[in-house]
């Protein structure tokens, strides 16, 4: 019989002690990481925002419009970094979760920010003068201030990626274990509402574009309280005739036809006339051919209760992704 020595190797020792390094790791990228954070939060609330606020370059409006929470915030980081820089990480990150409401105002106010920036930059030469004279301070190391206003929601993400790592790697018998599981629950819940409030102002401006494209009394509203998914030219095959070219916008509900303004029309030109809104929770779709891969293109069928689309590409991946993007929409309509 075999006696294991003192040397013999334990599976569970060896498991603690992995959990253990990673957790060091883990805890030594977020003390690091958090320390950096500050600093660019300290030059923007210092040099920009307090500076302005003293000076009255901007409206308390303005200022606010574009800063948002951002003062609160970086008391937030000032807080959690003491607790990090004593080694206490679950007392930290847990006394952190109250403030994640911070970020989601700061999400919502994101693109009022830009545009915020966008319009004193081109119109108030006050502030344009007084951006570039902060800029180039030593201390920003060549940072602009649109490099510098995402800052708080690139953190946010890294905030979840460490305290998921974090509470991962803390072993059950730790006495933060169960403070860095909440914390991290509830900064990876905050991450996915600003992650939906994200998505929602990136479809808003897709809307927005999509709706200046469009002219005509027919189309106005048309793009309202729908996801926009894709546009692209197909050809719309006819019983009889040639194809005729025709740009097709898909939302999360609705297949949109449209047909291009002359160019030389004095009014609308490079605008769209909305030919025919298809609901997609109706359609029939098919590939008639354009299944095998090569270069020719092909044709999708795509059956309404009143009417018949044949649209054609020549671009084969083209076609494939109208494919797919059309087969999502109708799957999620449907159920």
């Amino acid at each position: 019989m075999e006696i294991l020595g003192p040397s013999a190797r334990c599976p569970v020792q060896e498991q603690r002690a992995r959990w253990e390094r990673k957790r060091a790791c883990t805890a030594r990228e977020l003390l690091e990481t958090e320390r950096r954070y500050q600093e660019q939060l300290g030059l923007v609330a210092t040099y920009f925002v307090g500076i302005l606020r003293a000076k009255g370059t901007l409206r308390p409006p303005e200022r606010q419009a574009l800063f948002g929470p951002w003062e609160l915030i970086y008391r937030a980081s000032q807080e959690l970094l003491l607790h990090l820089e004593g080694g206490r990480w679950g007392q930290g990150l847990e006394g952190f979760c109250p403030h994640l409401e911070l970020y989601t105002q700061f999400a919502a106010n994101a693109e009022r920010s830009w545009t915020t920036l966008q319009e004193q930059l081109k119109k108030n030469r006050r502030f344009r003068r007084f951006v570039r004279l902060q800029e180039g301070r030593p201390e920003f190391r060549g940072l602009q201030l649109q490099d510098l206003l995402p800052l708080p929601l690139q953190r946010l993400q890294q905030y979840e990626n460490l305290a998921v790592a974090l509470a991962e790697n803390t072993g059950p018998n730790s006495p933060d274990q169960e403070q860095l599981a909440r914390a991290a629950r509830l900064i990876s819940e905050t991450a996915q509402r600003v992650h939906t409030i994200g998505q929602k102002q990136k479809n808003d401006q897709h809307l927005q574009r999509v709706q200046a494209l469009l002219s005509g009394q027919q189309a106005k509203g048309l793009t309202s309280g729908r996801w926009f998914l894709r546009q692209g030219w197909l050809l719309v095959v006819p019983p009889q005739g040639k194809p005729r070219p025709r740009m097709f916008f898909l939302f999360s509900d609705a297949l949109l036809m449209a047909k291009p303004r002359p160019p030389l029309h004095l009014l609308q030109s490079g605008t769209f006339a909305c030919q025919a809104l298809y609901p997609i929770a109706e359609c029939q779709l098919q590939r008639v051919f354009g299944h095998s891969g090569g270069s020719c293109g092909g044709l999708l069928s795509l059956a309404f209760p009143h009417e018949k689309l044949l649209l054609m590409s020549t671009d084969q991946e083209e076609l494939l992704l109208w494919y797919h993007s059309l087969t999502l929409a109708i799957s999620s309509q449907k159920n």
